[in-house]
């Protein structure tokens, strides 16, 4: 089955990001604490993978494969696809019956109350994750210096601030790094698309010195 996901990255008002916060932050949380989600995590750090060329070739060794598995289930999952269940009591929780809004327009009036002096990332993919690839790219170290968790955040003006530095060291890559790590991503972008290694940084240094909080959503579209 087919599915298109998004990694959006918003600039929002403290005020506004309040009422974001309280939407956004229990379910990630809530994820973030699985036991099964912080055992991948920590196998992942402890073992980063190969370059994704060599996939192929690793699927059938049982060790490996379930690495690679491991880790694409970790950074793929959306636990805020669980948002639309909060316009529509009769929603089951995996949007399979009963639910009205089960095609990602649940997630418009987070991104709809954005502030235009920060140009939006918007990473869309087809049968792929932004964030999978990202953390790919950049390994366990410098993904771990991100705020939030796998791509979702909800962070106020001063959180993106005193933030900044870490995220710099997480994405601000030399030109060496840059063409190890465009080595390692796999994404398919298309000539219009913003780099999922330059938006996420881009954004944090126009918010911080704006003024302005980050919404990071990683979801399913449909």
């Amino acid at each position: 089955m087919g599915f298109t996901s998004a990694w959006a990255i918003t600039a929002h008002t403290d005020d506004v990001m309040a009422g974001l916060r309280a939407r956004v932050l229990p379910l990630t949380e809530r994820h973030r604490r699985l036991p099964e989600v912080r055992r991948a995590w920590l196998a992942w750090c402890a073992d980063p993978l190969p370059d994704h060329r060599d996939w192929d070739e690793l699927w059938g060794v049982p060790e490996k494969g379930q690495a690679i598995s491991s880790f694409l289930r970790l950074t793929s999952e959306t636990p805020l696809d669980d948002l639309h269940c909060s316009h529509d009591p009769h929603c089951s929780q995996d949007g399979s019956a009963g639910c009205s809004d089960d095609t990602g327009v649940h997630l418009y009036d987070l991104w709809e109350t954005s502030v235009e002096d920060v140009r939006p990332y918007l990473g869309i993919y087809r049968k792929d994750y932004a964030v999978s690839a990202l953390f790919h790219a950049i390994g366990p170290e410098r993904a771990a210096l991100l705020p939030g968790w796998c791509g979702n955040f909800a962070l106020t003006a001063e959180e993106v601030r005193r933030s900044l530095p870490a995220v710099e060291r997480a994405l601000g890559l030399t030109p060496l790094e840059r063409v190890a790590a465009e080595e390692r991503i796999w994404l398919d972008a298309g000539p219009d698309d913003e780099p999922v290694l330059d938006g996420p940084l881009r954004c944090w240094r126009e918010a911080a010195e704006a003024g302005l909080g980050l919404l990071g959503a990683h979801v399913h579209l449909y």
